[in-house]
């Protein structure tokens, strides 16, 4: 990854920074399989509690803590922003937001007011928090790269959406009205899906498409201007939400188009790589994008002809998206970071990132990923497929754990037994 001088890593942060993160988002993805086979459909109901205890634990559990992550890797190295003390600030956010997560699974399960407020405590003062500290930095920053300033528009989104979320479970808590909780949940909904995840992988993939892939850069009516509008699109729906009902019927329209463009040019960009072998990392990309494109398509229709089983089928659609870019993801930055740490310690010995992770190894996990959606898909009309579903989910996310603990345990041995680059200074002469 690089920033706008070119190449520069020197700013990276401790490798554990980066994989404590990922550990616990494939925990939470365990979880969110055992969810599953306890749920079965009731999945698929939004109205349902089953419903939004899934949904927090893959938005919540899984994929923030795979974007905290990626933020503390990728802000120094894409961006240029030095985070000061890095691991003291990933303990900070990690631990308290990991209880809060299981206090605000409990309060949806339960209905108490002392769970709610624990978690709006905890998950306000840590994503609040580290959120203005990359804030404040990346305001600093005298020139933006494209990646970096969408990143920016996505925190701030992150932002709004926590404040959000603060409102909604105060109200479930009791401790003020409930005026405007629809308009607020639907904005609320609307800045996860469209004003973080998606903006935070569009903003990472104008960087990474071009650099891992070595693709032409994206047009610039893309890469300059999507961020910004995306966020005037919310932005506009959720004010107009309060004085105009279909406010977001318009806005939904328009954000869905410019997702569709979104990802038919990231197909496109794909195909012209230059680099004509496809790794597992790739297809990742590509069904990620083309469930972007079916998520975008199915979004269209049912704002015409809401169906049921359509919207459950997109449910399946946007999550098979958001987690296939989590995955590419996963397996570029897990070994490079365990091949480049070692190296930059001055181990000869360190293993090549095909030892860390074997591409093969990815390609199985693609497999798993694909048949898991596809089980998710027959059990919206054959329910019992939800529980082939639930264990494929439980397999996909025990693979990504093992690949973690097998590159740290990687990582520590080659600390603990490699050999070093010795250097010698020449003799004083005489």
């Amino acid at each position: 990854m690089f920033n706008q001088n070119g190449l520069s890593l020197d700013q990276a942060p401790p490798i554990s920074v980066v994989f404590r993160f990922f550990l616990s988002g494939s925990l939470f993805g365990l979880l969110a399989g055992v969810l599953i086979l306890l749920f079965g459909t009731d999945i698929f109901n939004a109205d349902t509690p089953q419903a939004l205890i899934l949904t927090h634990t893959l938005t919540l559990g899984v994929m923030l803590s795979f974007m905290f992550g990626a933020l503390f890797q990728m802000l120094p190295v894409i961006a240029g922003v030095k985070l000061t003390a890095p691991t003291r600030k990933a303990a900070f956010v990690q631990y308290p937001f990991v209880l809060g997560v299981l206090l605000l699974l409990s309060a949806f399960e339960t209905g108490k007011a002392p769970l709610f407020i624990g978690a709006s405590l905890l998950l306000g003062s840590t994503i609040l928090g580290i959120g203005a500290v990359m804030l404040k930095n990346l305001f600093a920053l005298p020139n933006h790269s494209n990646s970096s300033r969408g990143m920016t528009v996505a925190l701030v989104s992150l932002t709004l959406l926590t404040l959000l979320a603060l409102y909604m479970t105060g109200t479930l808590a009791g401790l003020w009205n409930s005026t405007g909780y629809g308009e607020v949940k639907t904005a609320h909904y609307s800045f996860g899906l469209f004003g973080w995840i998606a903006l935070l992988i569009i903003s990472i993939s104008f960087q990474v498409i071009e650099m891992f892939y070595v693709t032409p850069a994206y047009p610039a009516f893309i890469s300059e201007s999507l961020p910004l509008r995306l966020f005037g699109l919310l932005l506009l729906g959720s004010v107009g939400a309060f004085f105009f009902t279909q406010s977001w019927f318009f806005v939904d329209i328009a954000i869905v188009v410019f997702l569709l463009c979104y990802a038919l040019m990231t197909l496109r960009r794909l195909s012209q790589r230059k680099r004509p072998i496809a790794d597992a990392t790739v297809w990742f990309w590509r069904t990620g994008m083309v469930l972007l494109t079916l998520s975008a398509s199915a979004t269209l229709t049912t704002r015409f002809y809401p169906v049921a089983s359509l919207e459950a089928i997109n449910y399946v659609f946007f999550a098979g998206f958001a987690l296939s870019i989590v995955f590419a993801m996963f397996y570029k930055i897990v070994p490079f970071l365990t091949w480049f740490h070692l190296n930059a310690q001055g181990y000869f010995t360190a293993p090549m990132m095909h030892e860390v992770i074997h591409p093969k190894t990815a390609m199985k996990h693609l497999y798993i990923h694909l048949a898991t959606i596809a089980a998710f898909l027959v059990s919206v009309y054959f329910a019992p497929a939800i529980y082939l579903a639930g264990t494929l989910l439980l397999l996909s996310f025990g693979w990504m754990l093992r690949q973690i603990v097998h590159a740290w345990k990687l990582y520590v041995h080659t600390q603990k037994t490699g050999e070093k680059f010795e250097m010698k200074m020449p003799e004083a002469e005489g």
